[in-house]
């Protein structure tokens, strides 16, 4: 079975959903500093290796137990957070909720099962609830970019588990290739490849399918492809809902596999709304829905990356337009079904990731751009084309400046691959722009001094007096 590749940030150990049936590789950028990434801005990257384990019903059962204690101290430390907070007292800190929660919490006849695990997961759950506040504040208070985050939240036991083993938690690869965990056994791991390195952490997950993965964390050095000819190979991305992408030179089909399963999908949870809540058959039901829902995510995932990856190795230069997908799908209308099965946002980070890997030029066109309504024609320009949500049904229409006869999707793929390299002009030159601190800076005219300039010594001065730039004394 072919193997391929997504890319997560990697501070987000709880997004690890994305897998296949055996095992999935994805990659991890470290340092993507703009929407330009080439190989030469590439510090380093960490990949993600995800395989399928398979353990025994004695193991099954210590990996419960590893989940329950990891989900019972993040569910203690928030409730004491949250009980702070009503009260108005101080923030406690990382190292005395660990005493009070783990060290001390073990010595009580209440949660003395504590012990049971290893102590690493107890300190990487604990880690992960201070990440998740650390990232909470950072989005109020504009620090970090994208939607506003709300606060973490209690764990259920029904939904997707996960434990993180360190270093320190000496866990190891025997020689017979399983997977050596701490209080859980050597666990059978269906490898397709080799690691490229010594991973440095290992997160054993189960889905709300019922499957179990390992999910492993390697460093790696990037790989640039050989250079191709920018003019021939570049193209610019017009995504899209009744074609998936519009390439120079070939359309992507959209292949709605959401659609396709939205029958089994439907009969599925029809059967798991007549179960009684609290019995076996409802949590049988449960897991067949999740099983329907994991095929939808294993499939259109296996879609995106084979068709990034072609589109990588294809081209050069790759423009794609700045979606607001969020706001396409919550828009007034029916279409927000059908935007969220096409995973736009999803197809552009992947295909960021996989340029920066490669050396491929990745730019982002402003999504204000008027590339369906703009004529591609070099010599006209006009904005005659198709506009607002009430023309989407126009797929071909005629120039009225030139005349030339336009398919929507194509006049916009050339707009797009038109208007990419000017974009990147512009943003290579704010980035030579800035300082270290990530600060413009205004070019200065010349004879223009620095508003802020050291003093220096004149070399006439001398017995103490200040010469250069310094004020003379009046008087």
């Amino acid at each position: 079975m072919r193997v391929v590749e997504h890319p997560v940030p990697v501070l987000r150990h709880e997004n690890h959903t994305r897998i296949r049936e055996k095992s999935q590789c994805l990659p991890i950028v470290i340092d993507p500093c703009s929407a330009i990434n080439q190989a030469t801005t590439l510090i380093g990257m960490k990949l993600r290796y995800n395989f399928r384990v398979y353990p025994s019903a004695s193991q099954r059962g210590n990996l419960a137990r590893a989940f329950g204690c990891a989900r019972v101290v993040w569910n203690d430390v928030l409730r004491m957070r949250r009980d702070a907070h009503a009260k108005g007292l101080p923030r406690l800190t990382a190292a005395e909720l660990s005493k009070q929660v783990i060290t001390d919490a073990k010595k009580t006849p209440e949660r003395a099962w504590l012990g049971e695990v290893s102590a690493v997961v107890l300190q990487q759950s604990l880690r992960d609830l201070e990440r998740a506040y650390s990232n909470f504040f950072a989005s109020n208070n504009g620090a970090r970019k994208g939607p506003t985050m709300g606060p973490p939240k209690m764990k259920k036991k029904s939904a997707r588990q996960a434990v993180r083993f360190t270093a320190n938690a000496r866990w190891s690869i025997t020689e017979s290739g399983k997977l050596r965990l701490p209080k859980i056994g050597d666990i059978g791991v269906a490898w397709s490849r080799e690691l490229p390195s010594e991973p440095t952490s290992v997160t054993i997950i189960k889905d709300a399918s019922g499957r179990y993965f390992a999910s492993f964390v390697v460093e790696v050095d990037d790989k640039p492809l050989p250079e191709l000819d920018i003019e021939e190979t570049d193209t610019g991305i017009d995504l899209g809902l009744s074609s998936y992408a519009v390439l120079r030179g070939r359309k992507i089909a959209s292949p709605k596999f959401f659609r396709r399963q939205e029958r089994k999908l439907r009969r599925a949870q029809r059967a798991l709304s007549r179960k009684q809540k609290g019995s076996n058959n409802r949590r049988k039901a449960r897991q067949a829905v999740a099983r329907v829902h994991a095929r939808i995510a294993d499939q259109r995932r296996d879609f995106i990356e084979q068709e990034t990856t072609r589109i990588v190795r294809e081209s050069q230069a790759v423009y794609v337009e700045d979606l607001n997908v969020k706001g396409m799908a919550t828009r007034r209308g029916r279409l927000g079904k059908s935007v969220h099965d096409q995973s736009l946002g999803i197809f552009a980070r992947t295909l960021e990731a996989k340029c920066a890997r490669y050396g491929r030029t990745f730019v982002k066109v402003d999504r204000w751009f008027p590339s369906t309504q703009m004529c591609s024609n070099p010599k006209c320009g006009s904005l005659a084309g198709p506009k607002g949500r009430e023309q989407l049904h126009v797929r071909t229409w005629t120039c009225s400046g030139c005349g030339t006869r336009h398919d929507r999707d194509e006049n916009a793929e050339a707009n797009i691959r038109a208007a990419g390299p000017k974009r990147a002009a512009v943003m290579r030159h704010e980035a030579e722009r800035q300082n270290a601190c990530g600060e413009h800076v205004r070019p200065r005219t010349p004879g223009q001094r620095s508003p802020k300039q050291e003093p220096t010594r004149s070399p006439t001065a001398h017995h103490g007096e200040a010469g250069g730039n310094h004020p003379r004394p009046r008087g």
